[in-house]
């Protein structure tokens, strides 16, 4: 992705700790002596409105939505078969933490991947239960964005994936 992006109104962009957002607006306000230029990004999925200063845009991790290929290979991480890690869930849980943190796509298909058990067989925990549907709900929201289908139909797609009934690209 270009370092020089400058997130006109009407992009979607990702936000890592919010997800997907769609900017609103650029505007320039005044704080004491400064002038400064913010970008505002309206969240739908919590119904949230945030300005971040443009100059510090990149630096807050705020970026455009993936390419159709950077999903690609999203989608071929979900569609790999995982060895169970013998690691502590404490320890597990703060890596997926940060992998979902990040927002990128190859990321959150490694914690969706690691993290997913087959309702038919095995019984999430509630804490797998809530880390999976986070880091699946951040991943199709902007799957949803890029292929232009609802998040729930981006949702059962995820899932067809890790089930291993359709696959990658």
């Amino acid at each position: 992705m270009s370092k020089d992006y400058t997130f006109n109104p009407g992009d979607f962009v990702v936000y890592p700790a919010h997800g997907v957002g769609q900017v609103t607006d650029r505007k320039t306000t005044t704080i004491g002596e400064q002038t400064i230029d913010c970008i505002c990004i309206h969240f739908n999925k919590n119904d949230m409105t945030m300005q971040i200063p443009a100059q510090k845009a990149l630096n807050s991790g705020l970026r455009q939505v993936a390419t159709p290929v950077m999903m690609e290979a999203a989608e071929k991480v979900l569609c790999k078969k995982v060895k169970p890690k013998r690691v502590q869930w404490n320890k597990r849980n703060a890596e997926y933490t940060a992998k979902i943190g990040t927002g990128e796509p190859v990321a959150l298909a490694e914690v969706i991947r690691e993290v997913y058990k087959d309702p038919t067989i095995s019984n999430q925990t509630s804490s797998e239960k809530e880390v999976y549907e986070k880091a699946r709900d951040r991943l199709a929201a902007e799957y949803a964005v890029i292929y232009k289908m609802s998040e729930a139909d981006a949702c059962c797609k995820i899932e067809c994936l890790l089930k291993g009934e359709v696959s990658a690209k």
